[in-house]
């Protein structure tokens, strides 16, 4: 079974991002044959600057090695290094409709926030059905949030197939019912768009300053907390320190007697000792630039063997060969 990851180049990545999607993505290298790229096509609609998406593309490419994803056992390329995944996208948006697109809740969703609306904005999807098809892929883990995009991708394939024969494989969603949802620095979802961000990688004493800056209620340490089990600190504690001790450490917020600040520094001290690895792993990865860079392109050349074949299919198949 072929599963398929795509991660867009959007800023620094944070530890929502590693528990919701990095961590469950990694482990899957050891259950099958993964795909992950870079979506550097799908960024231009928010990023307008040449030098800001390099940086930001390299960032992501350097963040997900340190984070534990192995060339050796997976496909890791960046998503404009195969220039297929623009030509099936054409041929999938000829038979899309409209009504199809105009119901993508993503699209909603960032008009509203003032984006501007624009083509690639609204076309994203098909973009993003292509981005899958092309690699006959069998599943694409996906939140519950994104059920949607592989509807859409489902029903472009079957459309595509309906029209010119069976070509595209039509891929099934994977829902991780299981992956963490990751309470931000103010308790909603952890996400770049709310500012409410912990990051995995970063200097020492701003990341310290953002944990301790999280707000408790004003109850005295000496009172217990019989929610304990619902305390910021303790949910983001459990994510990065071991059970026993997370479970100490809630105990002990329960019964009182535990104050706000030498739980906020605990919180910290087990986060930063976490990601201790990947922090030196992303050091060694910086130093050596060509080291990157090889992957990438080796990704590509992999990825492009595979998409070779299916345009050729999706062209023939078209009558366009």
């Amino acid at each position: 079974m072929r599963t398929l990851t795509g991660i867009t180049p959007s800023g620094a990545l944070h530890i929502g991002n590693y528990f919701g999607a990095m961590k469950p993505a990694i482990e899957a290298q050891a259950q099958g044959d993964c795909y992950y790229f870079i979506a550097d096509y799908h960024s231009m609609t928010t990023v307008t600057d040449p030098a800001e998406r390099r940086a930001l593309t390299r960032g992501i490419a350097i963040d997900w090695l340190a984070c534990g994803l192995d060339p050796a056992k997976s496909v890791f390329w960046r998503q404009s290094d195969v220039h297929e995944v623009c030509e099936l996208t054409w041929m999938l948006g000829s038979l899309t409709p409209m009504g199809l697109l105009e119901r993508a809740h993503s699209y909603k969703d960032k008009t509203a926030k003032g984006i501007s609306p624009n083509f690639g904005l609204f076309a994203y999807p098909v973009l993003m059905a292509a981005d899958i098809l092309l690699y006959d892929t069998n599943a694409v883990p996906v939140g519950q949030d994104q059920r949607q995009h592989l509807e859409m991708t489902r029903d472009i394939a079957i459309k595509f197939n309906q029209a010119y024969g069976e070509t595209l494989v039509v891929p099934e969603a994977v829902i991780r019912a299981d992956v963490a949802t990751v309470p931000g620095l103010d308790g909603q979802k952890m996400s770049k768009s709310y500012g409410n961000t912990i990051e995995i990688f970063g200097e020492e004493k701003a990341l310290r300053k953002k944990v301790m800056s999280i707000v408790m209620d004003s109850r005295t340490p000496a009172e217990p907390k019989p929610d304990a089990d619902r305390n910021l600190c303790i949910q983001l504690l459990k994510l990065v320190a071991p059970a026993g001790v997370a479970a100490d450490f809630e105990g002990r917020l329960r019964a009182g007697g535990l104050g706000y600040g030498d739980l906020k520094k605990v919180l910290f001290e087990h986060y930063w000792n976490y990601f201790a690895a990947a922090r030196a792993r992303r050091g060694e990865l910086v130093a050596d630039p060509g080291y990157v860079d090889r992957v990438l392109a080796d990704g590509a050349v992999r990825a492009r063997k595979v998409a070779s074949q299916v345009i050729a299919r999706a062209r023939k198949a078209a009558g366009l060969d």
